[in-house]
C-alpha cells in the first residue's frame, strides 16, 4: 500500500498525525485541499464530507480530520464550528464567554475519515478537560487554553510529544491506525 494522503490546509494537524502515524508505519503526505465545509451539528457527518469531495478530486486513499471543542457550560458550543470560532473571536473571546462561569469543562473530540474505493471508515476520539482562565504559550488552536484531565497545564505548554500521548486527536488515529494494520498489509 503507497502513502495515504491527509487532506487539509492545516499543516499543524498534519505533523501531529505524520508523528504519530509513523509508530504504526503508516506513511501519510500532506495535499492542500479546502472545502466548503458544510453546516452540520456533528462533526461525523462534516469529515465524512470532506473526504467524499477530497477523494472525488484526487482520487487516491486519504484521510482528513476534523476537531470540535464542546464547552460544558457553553451547552457544547462552540462543537462542530470550533474552526470558524477561533477565526472569528479567538481564544480571548472563548475566555471572555466563560468568564463568570464557575464549569470550565469541556471535551475536545476528534473524527478522522479514511476514504478509497471501497472504504468510508470514521474513527473518534475524545478527551475531557477543562478551559483556563488565561490564555497559555505554545500549542496553535484552542491549545493554549485547554488543559486535558489529569493535567495542571494547557496542551501548548505540554508540547507535541506529550500533548500527543493523551490528545483527542492521538485516540481518534489510534482506532484508525489498528483498524488500517489489520485491514491492509504494513511492509
Amino acid at each position: 500500500m503507497g502513502k495515504i494522503l491527509f487532506a487539509s490546509t492545516n499543516e499543524s494537524k498534519f505533523n501531529e498525525i505524520f508523528l504519530y502515524l509513523k509508530s504504526f508505519n503508516i506513511e501519510i503526505e500532506f495535499v492542500r485541499f479546502g472545502t466548503l465545509e458544510i453546516q452540520s451539528n456533528k462533526l461525523e457527518e462534516i469529515a465524512l464530507q470532506k473526504s467524499k469531495e477530497a477523494f472525488e478530486k484526487i482520487g487516491r486513499p486519504l484521510i482528513v480530520e476534523d476537531t470540535g471543542l464542546f464547552i460544558d457550560s457553553l451547552n457544547g458550543f462552540p462543537g462542530p464550528y470550533s474552526s470558524y470560532v477561533l477565526k472569528t473571536i479567538g481564544n480571548q473571546g472563548i475566555l471572555d464567554l466563560l468568564l463568570n462561569s464557575a464549569d470550565r469543562s469541556a471535551l475536545f473530540r476528534s473524527v478522522v475519515v479514511y476514504k478509497d474505493n471501497n472504504n468510508d471508515m470514521i474513527f473518534s476520539g475524545d478527551t475531557r478537560g477543562t478551559i483556563s482562565d488565561h490564555i497559555t504559550e505554545g500549542g496553535w488552536g484552542y491549545d493554549p487554553i485547554f488543559i486535558p484531565e489529569g493535567s495542571s497545564i494547557s496542551y501548548g505548554q505540554l508540547g507535541i510529544a506529550s500533548k500527543m500521548g493523551i490528545s483527542h486527536r492521538t485516540h481518534a488515529l489510534n482506532n484508525f491506525a489498528k483498524w488500517y494494520c489489520g485491514n491492509y498489509s504494513i511492509k
